[in-house]
């Protein structure tokens, strides 16, 4: 078992989100999504803040430019996003895990209007306009930016670096003109709207939602670690910033059959994942196909000096959605925590052969990559369950 050390106090102070679960920890399948039904391990992260804002990507972790990259970008949803037309296996597992988006551009406000309408030039400086359209088509050519939030950091800088890897451009700390073309060349992504109107629904209001207390063993009584609030889960369910989502709706009650704008995620990678590295040094998951073509990078949080992930190459053994947690406390006792968003791993234990490790979702977007982990790959919820819908049984996955 993988150890952790335990800060009780920590975790009596602040609420779940920020919480850290100390101690071995333990995630057993409810919902397997291969036929291996055995339990699994993994660990919660620790939320120690890193300083790794300098990466540079290696060129070990990106392929050659791809021809057909620039094909397989997210296509013109025509008002519906994350709906996968593509009978594929991969296709189809997607379309279980990932909420179908029916959305317009109906009664946009100005500002909306102008970040679909953006562009950027040479000399430029990246406001938020600019910056929700950068985030935007990074994110549609399935190089993750996490939250979207329309500010340029380090998660938008490593998205691009990965995109111009894997587009065979320079790899640069700034955007430039080479690589603005690039992004929107393809003019079916040119068409399709950055912001969008919604219109909330019943099942978006009527979510399950808890107050979640400190301590793991009042959350293992529980029914489930769900939303804290109507606005996270519609956060989570954009891939947006909640404070983002707020900004752009100031009056919005965020009722049923109210009609907010919202960012339009596009649809995921369909391509089988057949490898993954885990880049400690840009703190980046790097997906390839089995034709060792990057086709997908999502920011991620992996290992600390305190509590490193492993070395070397290890398989996917077991893939789970909707994991539970067991806690178990330095007196041995054992607490299990219910599934959940906000579940210590998040919606999906991605299982590998090297015991108690594990990709995993989290129940804290915002700071995906800039914490340390306890070990684990630690992804947002909607990258993890992006690639748990395309990532194949036995694939390697590779720490470096």
């Amino acid at each position: 078992m993988y150890q952790l050390k335990k800060i009780s106090t920590a975790v009596a102070m602040i609420g779940f989100s920020t919480a850290v679960f100390m101690g071995q920890s333990v995630a057993a399948p409810l919902d397997s999504v291969n036929a291996n039904n055995q339990e699994t391990t993994n660990n919660s992260d620790n939320q120690t803040p890193t300083n790794n804002d300098e990466a540079s990507i290696s060129k070990n972790n990106a392929n050659k430019a791809n021809a057909n990259t620039v094909e397989e970008v997210s296509p013109v949803t025509n008002g519906v996003s994350q709906k996968l037309a593509r009978d594929s296996k991969t296709a189809n597992a997607s379309n279980k895990f990932l909420p179908t988006i029916k959305y317009t551009t109906d009664s946009l406000s100005v500002a909306a209007q102008k970040v679909n309408d953006a562009t950027w030039k040479e000399g430029m400086s990246i406001d938020r306009i600019i910056g929700t359209k950068l985030q935007a088509l990074l994110n549609w050519h399935h190089n993750g930016v996490g939250p979207v939030d329309g500010y340029w950091g380090k998660n938008t800088r490593k998205a691009m670096q990965a995109f111009q890897q894997a587009n065979g451009l320079a790899v640069t700390d700034t955007l430039n003109n080479e690589t603005w073309q690039a992004l929107t060349k393809n003019e079916k992504l040119m068409v399709q709207p950055v912001l969008v109107s919604y219109q909330i629904t019943d099942a978006d209001v009527n979510i399950k939602m808890t107050e979640i207390p400190a301590g793991a063993e009042a959350k293992s009584k529980l029914e489930g670690l769900y939303y804290e609030s109507i606005t996270e889960g519609l956060a989570e369910k954009f891939h947006i910033s909640e404070s983002y989502l707020k900004a752009l709706n100031p009056k919005a009650s965020f009722r049923a059959g109210e009609t907010i704008t919202v960012y339009n995620p596009g649809n995921p990678n369909t391509k089988p994942v057949s490898r993954v590295v885990a880049d400690k040094a840009t703190e980046t998951l790097y997906a390839y196909d089995d034709k060792d073509n990057l086709v997908a990078s999502y920011p991620t949080t992996v290992g600390s000096t305190a509590t490193p992930s492993p070395t070397g190459t290890h398989t996917v053994e077991v893939k789970v959605h909707e994991p539970n947690y067991t806690y178990t406390a330095k007196d041995g006792s054992k607490s299990i925590l219910p599934p959940g968003p906000n579940n210590p791993v998040g919606s999906v234990w991605i299982g590998l052969s090297k015991p108690s490790y594990g990709i995993h979702g989290s129940p804290d977007p915002d700071r995906i990559s800039r914490q340390a982990s306890a070990g684990c790959i630690r992804l947002t919820n909607w990258d993890a369950l992006a690639l748990l819908g395309v990532i194949q049984n036995g694939a390697t996955v590779e720490f470096k």
